[in-house]
């Protein structure tokens, strides 16, 4: 008899330890899916198809010039996996919104708590455990900030010569900015602007202005589906292959977003010698980014 008790008490030892074992094993693989994340960073191209606000390819109209800058810096108000082209703007999956405030009077983007990033670093880290499980065939990102390198022409006193200088250009739908720095220089507004607002820094000094409203070129391929509202920047990118989330994802998602800079920076060219010269004239006529792709790896 205590025999068979001994043996009793050994098999449920084993039974006990077997459990514990297949339990660790259970927690352990929900505790790897909640740390994967899926991470957006941005990728500035000036190969990338130039598009309008339709999403078609576009080319520079009669009397104007353009270049690609060099991009420094961008920050996004607001991100959003779609299933579908006939998803409407705001029922996809919403992953980010940035700080908004009405200091200014009407609701704006908060600058000063917008993450700006260069080429390559991380924007946003969402934990994939949170998002809805299913096939998302769009990307959508409303921009909000870019700070970029251009050359121009100068005619100061008789001497002509080409430079570089530092625009720092708001596109977002309206933004609350306390001061920004564009290059080494600070600028304080303590106010609303409007999209399209923009300082320029060189040699030492500093000047802004606003482009007219609907200058921004805002690409949306979707705009006969899913049309966005005039004066955001919600711009909109297919997946080259459907992103997936399945939920048992154990290692972290890498979306670059893929901006197309071909070209972006666009004015009318008074004398027609394609360098932008604000002196003799030249007007700028577009600030917005000519595309996303967003890619998976």
């Amino acid at each position: 008899m205590k025999t068979i008790i001994k043996i009793s008490l050994a098999l449920l030892t084993v039974v006990i330890i077997a459990s514990c074992k297949k339990k660790e094993t259970t927690d352990e693989s929900t505790q790897n899916n909640s740390t994967a994340h899926l991470i957006f960073k941005f990728k500035f191209d000036s190969t990338q198809v130039r598009l309008n606000n339709v999403g078609q390819v576009a080319v520079i109209p009669v009397g104007h010039s353009a270049q690609t800058p060099k991009f420094n810096k961008m920050s996004a108000h607001y991100i959003e996996l779609a299933p579908t082209a006939f998803t409407a703007l705001g029922l996809g999956q919403i992953l980010y919104k940035a700080p908004e405030t009405t200091i200014g009077g009407s609701n704006a983007i908060d600058f000063n708590q917008s993450l700006r990033v260069a080429e390559g670093e991380t924007f946003l880290s969402v934990p994939i455990s949170s998002i809805a499980i299913g096939t998302y065939e769009w990307l959508r990102v409303s921009l909000a900030y870019q700070n970029y390198d251009i050359k121009y022409k100068y005619n100061v006193s008789g001497t002509i010569g080409v430079s570089t200088g530092t625009i720092a250009s708001f596109i977002g739908f309206r933004t609350y900015v306390q001061s920004y720095t564009i290059n080494t220089m600070s600028v304080t507004e303590n106010a609303n602007k409007d999209q399209g607002y923009w300082g320029f820094e060189t040699f030492g000094l500093t000047f802004k202005g606003q482009a007219p409203a609907g200058a921004t070129t805002v690409p949306n391929p979707l705009f006969a589906t899913s049309p966005i509202p005039a004066g955001s920047c919600v711009v909109t990118g297919a997946f080259p292959s459907a992103l997936q989330i399945t939920g048992n994802e154990t290692s972290d998602i890498i979306i670059t977003m893929s901006l197309s800079t071909n070209k972006s920076f666009e004015w009318t060219d008074v004398n027609g010698d394609g360098l932008y010269q604000p002196d003799a004239g030249d007007v700028v006529t577009d600030m917005g980014v000519r595309g996303l792709i967003p890619i998976v790896q």
